[in-house]
């Protein structure tokens, strides 16, 4: 199979890799020329996890609509927020058999856009040949092979069963779904409560709060993704439960890591200077409450973290504001 991966990001080469590895042909669109030139050279992203090796057999290039005639299978791992200008750069070499698997996790800011609803709105893409691609997998343990799971989501079941058998391997396995919605909003909003994670950690609190942390912020997850249509069940499998434990717990965590300096004191422009990668859950806090706030859901957690983040409230403050919330059974949605 060919295959068209846009964004050399951690993630995207991770993606990239892994795809080749496989035995694919695989072409992956980097936004910095040297990025390419380092992949094509000496199989290595100069940028991001310059350490490890990539397979040989991987191919970049800087030219974005050489990269999008490659394939008709694009894996789509440029952050949402620039993921709009990249997409409209590629409306006019879109074929009509394209399908889309997006890697990103978040939500548009301005426009509250799902990554399927965006490819709606600038590549009139339909659903059907949409897919989310979430699950616990960082990006270096995909690379250096540990065995990892994920899930594909579409709402043609066909269309995921399909590219679960060509993605698949014995380092990387694949489980189809028919949620698209409910995958989408798990990867997005679990980095949300990975920087909640952080902040808990920066303040030096204990694994009590921790564990009712990452269980709240799961039932708040849940909360959102069903009243947006989403099964409850996704919540609780490799998109949901396992992706949030991973993002909030692991070292490697970008979104843990911002938390955790942002407990410590570090302003968040200086963190953010720091960083050469996104941190998804910045853009998709705000982004989230106001979604939610909409439909009349509550998101505590989440909403507690987009006031920290916008300097409203300081962490020590927002966590006692959670502990004092009005008391209500566990059960409640």
């Amino acid at each position: 199979m060919k295959i068209s991966v846009f964004g050399t990001g951690s993630w995207g080469t991770a993606l990239a890799h892994h795809f080749a590895r496989r035995g694919h042909e695989v072409l992956a669109w980097a936004r910095e020329p040297e990025v390419a030139e380092g992949i094509n050279g000496e199989h290595r992203n100069p940028l991001f996890l310059s350490d490890l090796e990539l397979s040989g057999a991987l191919r970049a290039s800087h030219d974005l609509e050489a990269v999008a005639r490659h394939s008709s299978t694009w894996i789509w791992a440029v952050p949402t927020q620039f993921s709009r200008r990249i997409m409209d750069r590629l409306t006019g070499v879109l074929r009509g058999d394209v399908v889309v698997i997006s890697a990103s996790k978040g939500i548009e800011t301005h426009s509250l856009r799902r990554m399927d609803e965006l490819a709606w709105e600038v590549l009139n893409l339909p659903g059907s040949r949409f897919c989310a691609l979430s699950g616990p997998t960082f990006a270096r343990e995909v690379i250096l092979g540990v065995p990892s799971l994920a899930v594909l989501a579409c709402p043609e079941l066909s269309v995921a069963v399909l590219l679960q058998r060509e993605f698949s391997d014995g380092h990387l396995r694949c489980y189809a779904s028919r949620d698209l919605v409910g995958v989408e909003l798990a990867g997005a909003l679990k980095n949300v409560i990975a920087i909640a994670a952080g902040i808990v950690d920066g303040l030096g609190l204990g694994a009590n709060t921790q564990a009712a942390l990452m269980t709240r912020g799961l039932h708040e997850i849940t909360r959102l993704g069903v009243a947006l249509g989403a099964d409850a069940s996704t919540f609780r499998g490799l998109a949901g439960m396992g992706d949030l434990v991973l993002t909030c717990t692991g070292a490697l965590s970008r979104n843990r890591s911002l938390g955790r300096r942002l407990g410590q004191g570090e302003t968040l422009k200086d963190i953010l200077a720091s960083m050469r990668e996104v941190a998804e859950g910045v853009k998709t806090a705000p982004a989230a409450t106001r979604l939610a706030s909409g439909i009349g859901v509550e998101l505590p957690i989440s909403d507690a973290v987009a006031r920290i983040l916008a300097g409203r409230i300081e962490p020590g403050e927002a966590l006692r504001q959670l502990m004092r919330r009005e008391l209500k059974e566990e059960s409640e949605l």
